[in-house]
């Protein structure tokens, strides 16, 4: 005996719903666009993150990273070119920032506006600027300066106004629609 047209349709498009979330839990996680941070380091970190959302910066951490581990800050494509990012590295001392200021606090936050962040009973702290050339996901990895030991040894944006030196790579991930950008404290 025969199911009823109806009955037979929605036996279909269920076998069709069945494939379509098999095949997407098979894809790879590099085909999902997100902000990654990997923390290269032999120590603990925490990371802040900033960015322009439409019209408004918002600032946000802290994401406690621990060593050789790596953290998604942000779900889903990037919606801006322009991303800010500072951390501290809890374990041995030293930062990675640079001379973008915006706002922090010393505990979990979610922050609108960079300005006044002093007035409005914030830190205002300096973030390095990550230039995504608008690729649709990217990842920061976090490293110990060549050829020193893990310390104060710091900061991680070329040219930051820290008084510390820093370097900056970039290298291109497979993922052709994602790159790998490396800070050295």
């Amino acid at each position: 005996m025969r199911a009823p047209a109806s009955a037979h349709g929605l036996f279909r498009l269920s076998g069709l719903l069945v494939a379509a979330i098999l095949v997407l839990s098979l894809m790879p996680a590099s085909a999902f666009a997100d902000f990654r941070l990997c923390n290269t380091t032999s120590g603990r970190v925490g990371v802040a993150i900033g960015y322009k959302n439409g019209k408004n910066w918002v600032s946000e951490g802290w994401w406690n990273i621990s060593a050789s581990n790596c953290e998604t800050l942000l779900k889903g494509p990037l919606v801006a070119r322009y991303y800010y990012v500072y951390a501290l590295d809890y374990d041995h001392g030293g930062e990675w920032g640079g001379k973008s200021f915006m706002c922090t606090r010393s505990h979990e936050f979610t922050i609108r506006g960079a300005d006044r962040c002093q007035a409005r009973g914030f830190d205002r702290t300096g973030f390095f600027e990550i230039d995504t050339g608008e690729q649709r996901s990217w990842i920061v990895q976090l490293t110990e300066a060549k050829g020193k030991s893990p310390g104060p040894t710091a900061a991680a944006d070329p040219g930051a106004g820290t008084g510390r030196s820093a370097t900056a790579d970039v290298s291109q991930s497979p993922d052709a629609a994602s790159k790998t950008e490396t800070h050295r404290k």
